[in-house]
């Protein structure tokens, strides 16, 4: 592991260098899958229809008449090593919904995790709402599991019926209740059954349209262009071949990406540079693959491979590659609205790890992205998808200009969910499809999110060390200039000596500048500016 692992974002000609980082109309038909055959299908269709009257307060914002519990339960289902130290702090990467609180006044917010969660945290969160917060204590329910184990947040949930007795007590207090999670399962369906309260997310029978073979179907069928690759494969020969069929269609390739199915943030892929080297062979495969995740071995790479399944493509290269994403929602009545589009910010061993973004993606993608975004949007939404949801691209230059690629799409919330409702949350503007930017009363706004503002050395810290820091600063978030850092993970630092910051600004280059105050701000801390 290097020394340092940290986003620098010093700006050169646009460009940002980056650390490496080790680390059909009708309703949905269920799949014949072995998870899903007993699932109480017609109930849950039942419970969704709730979601229709309900969607207009789907916002921090909302009518102030309307009377809704939000139950938070931030559970990541994937078998991801590199995150197994940090589960606890991405539970907590969603606090910023607390703010709906101060929003919506007839607003109770139940927020529930694995560990007890630092009441400070909620503190913090609600000290950059202006005003008096004695009330809105009243309105939000912190519910700890106290389980420290690897289990998903949701499982530990259904495993205990008292805290689905307080949870549901809650929820049927109101006139709307709305269950959101961090990503849809049958588990997450099964919770809303057992509460009775409408899940905001799609039907578990259409996750595997985020997945990347599912997303490849998408993009095919919304006529818009994606990566050339093979479908379906499992094991290092099938990969092999895959590779040789691609490098007929494709000649002088040399470099190709194997993405495994439910991969998430890039760490499900691996890179195989063959060069020249033709045939290539199962052997070879295995000795050529590199997983972007560094707690993965080649084996374990396609171990998860065989259970899961997953795609090969050619990897996309020209004069210059950018990686922006567009984040949309479909109702249930199938409008869909695009909310945001980004510059993701990559990383580690072979650059295809998510570290952040930067809103809003560059002005020459935005028009693109928007139009892309929509036509999957709308294939999504005719599918039967409801919620939140991104598609991620490949933006690659070439001599007749930008060519854009549909890489995959995110059924769930993500890197780029939280810092767009934080920025929602804390200010009084609204996104503009037209111009893709972020209006405030005064101008627009912009902003750098990530959650690895890291380094080994912030160990030393803890998480009080960092609020105490943020509040001392002269980067925090101002409620009356509506500028400023927002903190988020900050348990993360004593374990993994790593924060999440959402930095706002009222230019790229200030957001840019608050973001690297924030790591100077934490270098100075421990000794290292």
């Amino acid at each position: 592991m290097p020394d340092q692992v940290r986003i620098d974002l010093t700006v050169d000609a646009g460009a940002r260098a980056l650390d490496r980082l080790s680390v059909e109309g009708a309703a949905p038909s269920l799949r014949a899958t072995d998870d899903l055959e007993d699932f109480d299908d017609a109930a849950f269709r039942a419970l969704q229809m709730r979601l229709a009257d309900m969607w207009p307060g789907m916002t921090l914002r909302t009518v102030e008449s309307m009377d809704r519990a939000i139950l938070v339960v931030s559970s990541i289902t994937a078998d991801i090593p590199a995150l197994e130290q940090v589960l606890a702090a991405y539970e907590e990467r969603y606090l910023f919904l607390v703010l709906a609180l101060a929003r919506s006044p007839r607003t109770h917010v139940v927020y529930v995790t694995s560990v007890p969660m630092l009441r400070r945290l909620v503190d913090y969160y609600l000290s950059m709402q202006p005003g008096d917060h004695s009330d809105l204590y009243k309105r939000l329910t912190v519910i700890s599991i106290g389980d420290h184990s690897h289990l998903p947040l949701t499982n530990k949930i259904l495993e205990r019926p008292r805290v689905m007795a307080r949870m549901r007590q809650i929820a049927h207090e109101h006139e709307h209740a709305l269950l959101l999670p961090f990503m849809t399962t049958r588990n997450e369906a099964e919770l809303a059954l057992a509460l009775d309260v409408p899940l905001y997310g799609t039907h578990p029978a259409l996750v595997h349209l985020g997945t990347k073979t599912g997303s490849r179907s998408v993009f095919a069928a919304a006529g818009v262009p994606f990566a050339p690759g093979v479908d379906g494969v499992r094991t290092a020969q099938e990969v092999a071949d895959a590779i040789t069929a691609l490098r007929h269609d494709h000649p002088g390739t040399r470099r190709f990406v194997v993405k495994i199915d439910d991969g998430v943030g890039g760490l499900g892929n691996a890179l195989v540079e063959p060069g020249l080297l033709s045939p290539i062979t199962a052997d070879d495969v295995v000795r050529l693959l590199h997983p972007e995740d560094q707690g993965f071995s080649p084996a374990d790479f396609l171990a998860s491979l065989a259970v899961t399944g997953g795609v090969v493509e050619v990897w996309l290269d020209g004069l210059e590659v950018q990686s922006p994403s567009v984040q949309l929602r479909a109702s249930p009545l199938r409008q869909v609205e695009v909310l945001s589009t980004h510059d993701q910010l990559l990383g580690g061993p072979n650059g295809q790890t998510f570290l952040g973004c930067e809103f809003p993606a560059r002005d020459e993608f935005i028009g693109v992205l928007t139009r892309h975004g929509r036509a999957i949007g709308r294939e999504l939404a005719r599918r039967g998808v409801v919620g939140r949801f991104a598609v991620d691209f490949v933006m690659v230059r070439r001599d007749d200009g930008w060519h854009a690629y549909a890489i995959e799409i995110n059924l769930r919330n993500g890197g780029t969910t939280h810092p767009a409702l934080t920025l929602l949350g804390l200010t009084d503007g609204k996104y503009d499809e037209d111009s893709g930017l972020f209006l405030a009363d005064d101008g627009p706004r912009y902003y750098v999110a990530s959650d690895h503002v890291e380094h080994p050395e912030y160990r030393q810290l803890t998480p009080d060390d960092v609020l105490d820091l943020i509040r001392d600063s002269d980067i925090a978030w101002d409620p009356v200039t509506q500028v400023g850092v927002a903190l988020h993970m900050v348990s993360a630092v004593a374990v993994a000596g790593r924060v999440g910051a959402t930095a706002i600004g009222r230019t790229r280059e200030e957001a840019r500048d608050l973001f690297d105050r924030t790591a100077h701000m934490l270098d100075t801390a421990v000794g290292l500016a």
